[in-house]
């Protein structure tokens, strides 16, 4: 489970007295895998070795009994309580006018496959299928590839498919990886490749078509039985896979017939499909001469493939089934695309200007040299840029002198659309937003044709935005398919099964290395069932026991209200004084804040004029106060819809400090959202206001004794400096503006607050017409800058908080 050689382990056992000591029932390396392979079950079948014959010559493929596989998973006990059986529509309110579309089970596939299943075999359970597939590398150097096949089923929620953890994806099969450089013509060797793909996943797959018309019987974890049918539902690859399964040519759409010359020219969400009965009508000349069923096929748009593998198989439209995907056609598609846009209307010079002195946040990665220089970008990190990368542009004139709106448009544009792609429930109304976001970035893309950056938008991943809302009322939200959750498999299922290998004739090695860890896993849920089942047998004992010899619990006065904020336990400055908040945290008029939080706090009523009379008054009986340098956040589901994760975010007030290397390390005074108590405003944005956290601190419990005899005493506060109030966004990038707040004398105005009113961190972008000072740094920008524009893209609650 951790690696180590089966050499290491025999050492490690070959101890003397080692095996005694720790009562093993094995002595070395073989014993064990024994004991493994005959004593443990895994509850997933074995893998099957075959020989697939394509064009007169031989390929091995492991693959696994789908039917089985299908079985383990809808039987399993850990899902027994999550699985779902029937489809559901879910609405925003009683009115049912805007529905809401987040797992496979809410999208209209499973309402139309299961009306057409009933009209011949009522009664029927739907399990959809879905399977991913894609090569991938198992060395950093050479050529050693792997072809992994996954499959799950839409039964189980998508929080269970996405985590690795959970056990919710199954390898299902390892396809040839062969190049097929023997074969020197490139269109016959495209044209084998297809072939050999095809026969593999027909072999594979071929028990669905029985069982998806006339069902199998089926158990699912709790005991109960009913009649289940397998139904492919959805293919999950990135576009070359795309085509290999749809059969389709480079250069064009998997989903629809648009023409190579209209793609990306416009929008056109309602576009038609493929028309699969020609298609099917194509392969019928299977045949026939290999001439007429090239013609046929060329005519239907698709290759001269002998009998895909979804040719036969029930209820399934491979070009629906089809779906977005995130990470390669958006973060490593459009959006990388879209930075060398900007770098050839911009310059680099600038944007790694802007890039290295942004204010840091939680949520941000800063990338101190600059994005100019980044080579093999993955998609963390285009999505990492992407957080940032309206503050790269904004107020940068163009290097020829054009006009800039049209480009800022048409970033905010796209980053609207990617950031809405990305929610984890979609209404009516925000799949509207994301075809509008869409709309936008169409009408202001001719800018980069009028710098000669582009001469056309012909490529099929800006097309494929296009079918984006249609899939999402098919199949829910992305995150039910997108490729990044699935190549995280490749860590689990191909590479790690490939280092336990001796490297050579892997496969065999491999697969028997996964099925001794699956039984592994499987063992380790039975214990750790068998240990919760040991307590809770051992806590109803002691419930049984007689009353007086059961301890009471201390009573608390009340039970503490649910936080979204946690600080630790213990203070990062047990003993803070004055001065030294002034001196090392920037605290400048903390005396005189804290006396008029402490009015406040016991007088909310009073009027601004009132409370600065009576805090002249308030006497502070303590020199010393513990501090803190962090704040922890768990951010809550905007959309109040109990499906969105919570987020994880934090924000900083700490000094300069030294490392362990006795290297300076820079002060760091993150900027906040808070509650704004004197906003009229109820909801949206205008009832936040932006502040930067300077100290975390807490009054001694016996000066809050003296300071509020007859109110319960404040909790964890914060000194906060001010910025403006929000007005309005600005037309063009849609961002607000915020400013420092000053009094007559030019000082920050700054207060005390309660820090359960601070409710996130978030990110500010400096302003400036053209070149950013070369004297700012990313410590120094919030110091030396004075006016902001708030980043909504963060993350993704962050965006969901400003829309």
């Amino acid at each position: 489970m951790r690696g180590p050689g089966s050499t290491a382990v025999s050492e490690l056992l070959a101890i003397e007295d080692l095996v005694s000591l720790l009562g093993l029932s094995f002595k070395n390396v073989r014993e064990l895998n024994r004991i493994v392979d005959t004593k443990l079950s895994s509850g997933r079948p074995r893998f099957i070795r075959r020989e697939i014959v394509v064009s007169g010559e031989s390929f091995e493929v492991f693959y696994r009994d789908v039917i089985q596989c299908i079985r383990a998973l809808y039987g399993d006990p850990e899902f027994a309580d999550l699985l779902v059986f029937a489809p559901e529509r879910h609405y925003t309110d009683e009115t049912e006018q805007s529905r809401i579309y987040f797992d496979l089970h809410t999208g209209k596939w499973w309402w139309e496959t299961q009306a057409a299943l009933e009209k011949r075999r009522p009664g029927a359970t739907i399990i959809p299928i879905i399977i991913s597939s894609d090569k991938t590398q198992l060395t950093l150097f050479g050529n050693r590839t792997a072809w992994p096949v996954y499959m799950t089923i839409g039964n189980l929620p998508k929080d269970v498919r996405r985590k690795p953890s959970r056990r919710g994806q199954i390898l299902l099969a390892y396809l040839p990886s062969a190049r097929l450089n023997h074969i020197t013509n490139l269109a016959a060797r495209r044209r084998a490749h297809a072939n050999l793909f095809h026969k593999c996943m027909s072999t594979i797959l071929k028990p669905l078509i029985d069982a998806g018309i006339n069902g199998i019987r089926i158990a699912s974890g709790d005991g109960v039985v009913r009649r289940g049918h397998p139904i492919f539902a959805t293919f999950i690859g990135d576009y070359p896979e795309q085509l290999l399964v749809t059969c389709c040519k480079n250069g064009t759409c998997p989903k629809c017939a648009v023409p190579r010359s209209e793609l990306g020219s416009t929008t056109e969400p309602e576009r038609e499909l493929r028309d699969l009965n020609a298609v099917f009508r194509a392969l019928d000349e299977v045949d026939n001469t290999a001439r007429v069923y090239s013609r046929a096929c060329r005519d239907a748009g698709i290759k001269p493939v002998k009998h895909p593998f979804w040719e036969d198989l029930p209820y399934t439209n491979i070009f629906r089934s089809i779906t977005p995907d995130v990470l390669h056609q958006l973060y490593q598609g459009v959006i990388k695309h879209l930075l060398e846009w900007l770098k050839a209307a911009y310059g680099t010079e600038e944007i790694d200007a802007r890039c290295r002195r942004l204010p840091p946040n939680h949520q941000l990665r800063i990338f101190f040299k600059g994005i100019s220089t980044l080579q093999r970008v993955t998609g963390k990190e285009h999505a990492d840029i992407c957080r940032q990368l309206l503050g790269f542009v904004v107020g940068l004139p163009l290097r020829h002198g054009t006009s800039a709106i049209r480009v800022v448009r048409a970033v905010r544009a796209l980053l609207d659309f990617l950031y809405l792609a990305q929610y984890p429930a979609h209404t009516s109304d925000t799949l509207s937003l994301l075809q509008a976001a869409l709309r936008r970035f169409h009408e202001n893309k001719v800018v980069f044709v009028d710098l000669a950056i582009r001469a056309h938008f012909k490529f099929p991943k800006l097309h494929a935005l296009d079918h984006y809302v249609e899939a999402i009322k098919l199949f829910g939200t992305t995150d039910n398919y997108d490729t990044q959750y699935t190549e995280r498999l490749h860590i689990d299922f191909a590479k790690d099964a490939y280092r336990a290998t001796n490297h050579r004739d892997e496969f065999p090695q491999m697969t028997q290395w996964l099925e001794r860890r699956e039984k592994i896993l499987r063992h380790d849920v039975y214990i750790q069932w068998r240990l919760q089942r040991t307590a809770e047998q051992e806590a109803d004992a002691t419930m049984q026991a007689p009353l007086e010899s059961q301890p009471l619990p201390p009573r608390s006065p009340s039970a503490p209200l649910s936080r979204i904020y946690s600080i630790a336990k213990t203070p990062n400055v047990k003993a803070l004084r004055f001065h030294e908040a002034v001196d090392k945290y920037g605290a400048t008029f903390l005396r005189d804040a804290i006396a008029r939080f402490v009015v406040k706090y016991r007088s909310p009523l009073f009027s601004a004029q009132e409370v600065d009379h009576e805090s002249r008054n308030i006497f502070l009986p303590f020199a010393t106060f513990p501090a803190w340098h962090r704040i922890k956040f768990r951010l809550e589901d905007l959309q109040n819809f109990g499906i969105m994760e919570a987020t994880r975010d934090a924000a900083h007030a700490r000094p300069t400090r030294v490392d362990r290397r006795n290297r300076p390390v820079p002060a760091r005074f993150d900027t906040v959202v808070v509650e704004d108590s004197d906003s009229s405003a109820t909801d949206g944005i205008k009832k936040y206001r932006v502040g930067r956290l300077r100290l975390i601190f807490r009054l001694p419990s016996k000066a809050c004794r003296q300071l509020f005899p007859n109110v319960v005493s404040p909790g964890p506060l914060a000194y906060i400096e001010w910025f403006t109030a929000f007005t309005r966004p600005d037309s063009v990038h849609g961002m607000y503006k915020v400013s420092r707040c000053r009094n007559d004398r030019d000082e920050l105005l700054a207060s005390v607050v309660e820090v359960d009113t601070i409710r996130r961190s978030c990110h500010l972008f400096p302003t400036c017409s053209g070149t950013i000072s070369r004297d700012w740094t990313s410590s120094t920008v919030l110091d030396a800058c004075e006016d902001f524009w708030l980043n909504p893209f963060s993350d993704l609650h962050m965006y969901m908080t400003l829309g």
